[in-house]
């Protein structure tokens, strides 16, 4: 074969070209439908209306705090299905990335079926300790969570078994322990991978509607965040409705073009 007839390397085909096109105009047709439904002159008024504030900051307060239980709870989870070879991995594995293909209410259900006073774990909380958590503002973080959660389990998981154990295993036969292997080897290598896995969870918690209203309502100022307000305006005021969801959408692509790092998009300095 002669050279001029190889394809350049990073050359995309041609046959691609139409159904990346029809992909990309099935994202954005929707979007271009918003701003051209969107009251601009009324603009400012609906977004600082005080239901829009108290949303606003309600949904990047839960956001923030189940992202952050995200990470807690999340990357060790992720190195033991990563690291671990006990029975049944797989099926942890399956339970864990549930919430990925459950629809968000029957997860909101789930929740309230264990958490709520006739659940489980609602029920030993409450005779015990007279803590009730459906309906309140733990409940928004704990429905955002997870549903949040498996994105940065399968980020963190696919990292750490694309990097494979060889740093690992060369630093334990130096002596090194394994909370000393994990923190000073395990997890520089984990960066990129984590803060992919923290950016969509943060943007997948901020625009979570199903889990959270059936598991923690709609109470203006204690648990209906920007989805629930726009659900809320959809009769009331449809101006109000196509503005608020324009600002999640907004606060969407920011996120993830500004927080997402470089280095995962392939893009070096």
């Amino acid at each position: 074969m002669t050279s001029d007839r190889l394809t350049p390397a990073g050359r995309v085909p041609s046959v691609l070209w139409l159904p990346a096109a029809l992909a990309l105009a099935l994202v954005t047709l929707p979007i271009a439908g918003l701003l051209l439904r969107t009251d601009f002159a009324r603009l400012p008024t609906l977004l600082t209306s005080d239901a829009s504030l108290h949303a606003l900051r309600l949904s990047l307060l839960t956001a923030a705090l189940s992202t952050v239980l995200c990470v807690v709870l999340g990357v060790p989870l992720a190195v033991v299905l990563a690291r671990s070879t006990f029975p049944f991995v797989r099926v942890v594995r399956a339970v864990v990335l549930l919430p990925l293909v459950l629809p968000p209410v029957v997860g909101g259900f789930a929740l309230l079926y264990s958490l709520g006073r006739n659940g489980y774990i609602g029920y030993v909380l409450d005779v015990t300790a007279g803590i009730q958590v459906p309906f309140t503002t733990a409940a928004v973080v704990i429905a955002q969570t997870f549903v949040a959660m498996p994105f940065l389990v399968v980020s963190v998981e696919g990292a750490l078994r694309a990097t494979g154990e060889d740093y690992e295993r060369v630093a334990a036969t130096l002596g090194a322990r394994p909370t000393t292997v994990f923190t000073r080897v395990t997890c520089p290598l984990l960066l990129p991978a984590l803060a992919s896995g923290v950016v969509l969870s943060f943007a997948r918690a901020l625009g979570e509607f199903g889990a959270t209203i059936t598991f923690a309502g709609s109470l203006q100022g204690v648990t209906r965040t920007l989805p629930l307000e726009v659900y809320a305006q959809a009769d009331a005021d449809v101006d109000s409705a196509v503005a608020l969801s324009l600002l999640l959408i907004v606060i969407a692509v920011v996120v993830i073009v500004v927080a997402r790092p470089r280095s995962v998009e392939g893009v070096r300095a």
